[in-house]
């Protein structure tokens, strides 16, 4: 039985992305769950802070393209998923991130759903804000792990 928590497949804006890190596992599972440190590698988000430790309920806020967000963790498997989520502006996004190591490389998989009344006035652009917007995140994450 499949239990895993997905993205809005009715959603007016579903945007599903990858990539492929070449560095451990662990070190791609740990820069991309530190949220504390987000600011400090990935340029596109002003801040961030974790209420607590990370698991399932956990909250976090961020500031990322002048949007102020509360992130809720929904699911974690711990070196293999994180699922988090919430309403912003209006707008209700589910973020499904999953890593995958094969033969010393990771895949990233990254899929976000976003709803709602500003996604419904316009999807389209929302679309490609939010595609441009994982684009930018993936190859900031990619580039953080190879660092380390």
């Amino acid at each position: 039985m499949n239990t895993d928590i997905t993205v809005d497949e009715g959603a007016p804006v579903v945007v599903r992305l990858s990539t492929t890190v070449n560095a451990p596992l662990a070190t791609v599972w740990a820069v991309h769950t530190d949220i504390g440190s987000w600011a400090g590698w990935n340029p596109d988000i002003e801040r961030a802070e974790l209420d607590g430790p990370l698991a399932p309920g956990a909250s976090f806020r961020w500031l990322t393209h002048g949007l102020d967000i509360t992130s809720t963790v929904r699911q974690i498997v711990p070196g293999r998923r994180i699922v988090w989520g919430g309403p912003s502006q209006g707008i209700d996004g589910v973020h499904v991130w999953t890593f995958k190591e094969t033969d010393g490389v990771v895949t990233v998989h990254t899929e976000e759903s976003w709803s709602g009344a500003p996604v419904d006035a316009q999807p389209e652009q929302l679309r490609q804000a939010l595609e441009q917007s994982l684009e930018a995140w993936l190859s900031h994450l990619k580039t953080e792990a190879e660092r380390r």
